[in-house]
């Protein structure tokens, strides 16, 4: 069986292909990438995929039974075609299924509530492709967090709008081994998870952190309109505005949702303070 995973030089595509070729031989796996050569290091065959391209994957999914794809990274509304551009090669080349990878989040009532709801689009569309389907909705990546590790400490603080509100964080390498599962075995075409580890509160966040890290860091809440210029003055107008309305979601009890993890992989989360141990041991330690 041929697997393809599409954005395979991102973070979430990498590490969805380390995690198959944990469980499946490295012929079966096929990474596809925009630029080909930053996928060459995860040391399987990699073949061009523009999401823009239809052409692109006419040509990458020759041969294909199974395809990962990866949610695009660009505005929402350009997202719901260039996700499409994918389906009809999929469809058009014979693959069997489709494993998508969305999000968990609220379809309104905030910033990021437009990427949500490109990305149930993208979920329909799926569904109505005429294909077997596997649907994961992702929860927030833990690692953002660390690798802004220093800005805190120099800060003394994690500032951001969420509040008392409970985030179900995951991190890249727990989604890879959930995608893995869900790429390889029948049981679970036709469902959709929420692959989310457990529900934690900033305050928390800020003491698992200081528990591995040795920091002295506290949790300070911000209004939602004074986080979003921060973020804006920071990040730019629509990147800013996106992170914000993430942390107004979070605050709104949106990423706050049950856990479907094990269900998709036979085996439980691991818990927020492994992951932070995790990340430490392999990132700062190293």
């Amino acid at each position: 069986m041929k697997i393809a995973v599409t954005s395979a030089s991102g973070h979430l595509g990498a590490a969805i292909v380390k995690a198959l070729l944990k469980a499946t031989k490295k012929e079966n796996v096929i990474a596809i990438a925009r630029t080909t050569e930053k996928a060459e290091h995860l040391g399987v065959e990699v073949r061009k995929g523009d999401y823009n391209s239809p052409e692109d994957f006419n040509a990458a999914l020759k041969g294909i039974d199974t395809v990962l794809l990866v949610s695009g990274m660009d505005e929402p509304q350009k997202r719901i075609q260039q996700h499409r551009n994918v389906i009809n090669a999929a469809k058009q080349n014979g693959v069997q299924k489709i494993v998508y990878t969305s999000i968990v989040g609220t379809e309104e009532n905030n910033a990021f509530s437009p990427v949500v709801q490109s990305n149930r689009q993208t979920e329909e569309d799926i569904r109505n492709s005429g294909l077997q389907w596997v649907i994961g909705r992702n929860g927030i990546y833990i690692e953002p967090d660390l690798e802004y590790i220093d800005t805190y400490i120099k800060e003394g603080e994690i500032r951001n709008s969420a509040d008392h509100g409970k985030c179900t964080y995951t991190s890249r390498e727990e989604l890879g081994f959930a995608y893995a599962k869900m790429l390889l075995e029948e049981k679970h075409n036709g469902n959709t998870y929420n692959l989310v580890g457990e529900a934690i509160s900033q305050k928390q966040l800020a003491d698992f952190i200081n528990q591995v890290y040795g920091t002295k860091l506290v949790y300070n809440a911000l209004s939602v309109a004074a986080y979003k210029a921060d973020r804006i003055a920071e990040l730019g107008e629509f990147l800013g505005t996106i992170i914000a309305g993430i942390y107004e979601g979070i605050k709104n009890g949106a990423n706050d949702v049950p856990s479907d993890y094990e269900r998709a992989t036979g085996r439980a989360h691991k818990p927020a303070l492994e992951l932070i141990e995790h990340y430490y041991q392999s990132h700062v330690q190293n």
